[in-house]
Formats: structure tokens, sequence, C-alpha cells
């Protein structure tokens, strides 16, 4: 079993480390077995495509690239980069929560 990963699918992140220190974005995927995450608007790379039936013309594409997300942390819902931690709620559910505000993340 793999080990449970501080963000998600869909959260808002911040990169605390690397070419994009300082950006945030959206989780786009997480590959979690190489704690890897690919993020909206970080870690662009310029990729060469040849010409296909998609892309008629070809060159140079810009995308993003994965990052691994020990340089990644969680921004709460104030904006705020947090550590997270987790804790049973009153269902006994595991839930992720802020450790700078103490809110519960959703």
């Amino acid at each position: 079993m793999q080990a449970k990963l501080h963000i998600k699918k869909g959260d808002t992140v911040k990169a605390i480390a690397g070419n994009s220190k300082g950006q945030q974005g959206k989780v786009l995927s997480i590959d979690r077995k190489n704690s890897r995450a690919v993020v909206e608007g970080l870690n662009i790379i310029s990729k060469h495509t040849k010409p296909n039936a998609s892309n008629t013309q070809g060159g140079i594409v810009k995308q993003e690239a994965s990052i691994h997300i020990s340089n990644l942390m969680l921004v709460d819902a104030k904006g705020n980069a947090t550590k997270v931690g987790r804790k049973l709620n009153e269902d006994n559910k595991s839930v992720r929560y802020s450790k700078k505000s103490g809110e519960v993340i959703k």
C-alpha cells in the first residue's frame, strides 16, 4: 500500500523549491508511485513535437512537467501556504487540516 500524500488532485499548491519557486497553481494529476505531481502553470517545459493528425504544424509546445511533491506546499482557504496534518472528525473519518490556521481542508 502506498503512503497518503499531503496533496490531492484539485488542490491549490505553492512551489517552495525549483525553477517555479513562489508560484501557485492547481494540481492536475498525481503520480503516487514516483511522488510527483503536474501543477497548472508550474515547471513549464518546451517539448519538440512532430507534425501529426491533431497538430499538423508540429514545432515547439510549452507544457507543464511533473514536479516532486516535496517541493509543493498546500495553500489553505485564506491563501497561506501551510503544513498539513491529519485528525479524526466526529464520524471517525481521517480529515486533513491546516496546521497554520487549524481549519479542516475540504
